[in-house]
């Protein structure tokens, strides 16, 4: 087989949301050399596919002659010289080059004349060349576009990430490609499961990927994080329980001889009472991203109360906070977490302590946000969110980098499935039907011999 071309329009339509002139909350950069995975297992992927072709028999007469090929077979398929790169405008080339081809066939020939063994040879070759030509042009077509494309639908457009919120990864607009790149934007908004159709403005700064040293670039920028915060603060889940013994022991000590006499004014019978402390985020909290790190701002209220048995609770105290957490982002597996330590901490006022009493409870409250608070945090974000890749690939050494407004994760892929595995788990197309029986005539023979 000579050189052939296919281009190959990305089947991105179930993750392009309407045109948006929005930037994205998320941006991905695939480079030449993760094109060249893909085109590694994609390439053996599309040879084992044309392997299992059917080519349809070959029957009719030429004058005298009368000819009948069949139960033809595809031994071996080998596309050394093919290509998978980025065309602008095509969004990817697939070029076959000398691609060669091993057949088994039944032949069955009657003629009535002698000394027409090359005319039979060069006859039957035109014929397989045309068969070929109707049954293997579509059928690359057929793997290359939609059996490879299947993988997009294994990759999480729009999920849930847990029983509160769910993330969108809807694609924005169309690709832009250049010679060595392919970048995507997507929404990377995460929304309340009550209120899936709640869209939250983005005014963040738009991620900008230069680097094409490794396989794949993600970008997220603030507002990937803030509609995190946003919707799990609209979801009411934004708070932290502590009661009777899970309280600390020291600072329970401390908070009921700060409220003795609140306590003794207002009921002297249930002064033994269980200590409660609820944390409530009191707005969404806020994400700033710059080069020397990323960090959270909090605002909550601290709820101090007695809870007698069988009786209604008591409120000692409500206090105003405010925290900055810092944010260590990192890729694990396909996830995306975060790691949250408290770094500034600031009681800013009760509605029925002094300040002198306030001031006093300041270094026992750090640490309780420290020590008992973040350690709970960290356990209920640790699941993280998956990125939009596809099932069976994964990432590789991978290198977190901040920037003013967004960070980005560089990483290299392998792919832990093969894709056959992966494409046969999702597989609903049927498979391309045996073309009819055709007869060759000179005007059929394809003189690029596909």
């Amino acid at each position: 087989m000579a050189a052939s071309s296919h281009l190959l329009p990305l089947l991105l339509l179930p993750w392009l949301a309407a045109a948006s002139h929005s930037p994205p909350g998320c941006k991905i950069r695939i480079t030449s050399k993760g094109l060249d995975l893909v085109k590694h297992e994609g390439l053996r992927f599309v040879e084992q596919e044309l392997e299992n072709i059917t080519v349809s028999d070959l029957h009719g007469k030429e004058g005298q002659f009368h000819y009948n090929i069949s139960q033809v077979k595809v031994m071996d398929l080998q596309l050394p010289f093919s290509n998978l790169h980025f065309q602008p405008q095509q969004h990817l080339a697939f070029n076959i080059n000398n691609a060669s081809i091993s057949l088994r066939f039944r032949r069955q020939l009657l003629y009535w004349f002698l000394k027409v063994y090359e005319f039979l040879s060069t006859f039957i070759v035109t014929g397989m060349r045309f068969l070929l030509s109707q049954q293997i042009c579509p059928s690359l077509e057929h793997a290359s576009l939609v059996l490879l494309n299947s993988l997009l639908d294994t990759v999480p457009v729009r999920n849930y990430v847990d029983e509160h919120i769910g993330i969108d990864y809807s694609l924005l607009r169309d690709p832009a490609v250049s010679p060595e790149t392919l970048d995507l934007d997507f929404k990377g908004m995460f929304f309340y499961r009550a209120r899936e159709d709640q869209e939250l403005e983005n005014h963040a700064v738009e991620p900008v990927i230069k680097e094409t040293e490794r396989m794949v670039y993600v970008a997220f920028s603030e507002y990937f994080f803030d509609s995190a915060m946003h919707a799990y603060f609209q979801a009411g889940v934004l708070a932290i329980e502590l009661e009777g013994e899970k309280v600390p022991k020291d600072l329970e000590v401390l908070l009921r001889a700060t409220f003795f006499g609140t306590i003794f004014m207002l009921n002297p019978a249930v002064v033994d009472a269980p200590l409660r402390l609820v944390l409530q985020v009191s707005a969404p909290p806020r994400c700033v991203i710059k080069p020397s790190g990323t960090s959270i701002s909090v605002s909550a209220f601290l709820n101090i109360s007695l809870v007698p048995a069988d009786r209604p609770a008591i409120q000692l105290s409500s206090m105003a906070m405010e925290s900055k957490l810092s944010a260590k982002v990192y890729l694990q597996g396909k996830a995306l977490r975060v790691q949250l330590d408290l770094r500034r901490y600031a009681a800013l006022h009760s509605f029925s302590l002094p300040f002198p009493q306030l001031f006093s409870l300041q270094a026992p409250l750090k640490t309780l946000l420290q020590l008992t608070i973040m350690p709970i945090i960290n356990e209920r974000t640790k699941k993280g969110v998956q990125i939009p890749l596809p099932e069976g690939m994964d990432f590789t050494r991978e290198v977190v980098t901040n920037h003013a407004g967004f960070l980005t994760v560089g990483a290299d892929l392998h792919f832990s499935k093969g894709l056959r595995e992966v494409i046969e788990k999702y597989r609903s197309t049927p498979a391309v039907p045996a073309e009819p029986t055709v007869q060759p005539t000179a005007a059929s023979t394809d003189p690029h011999q596909l």
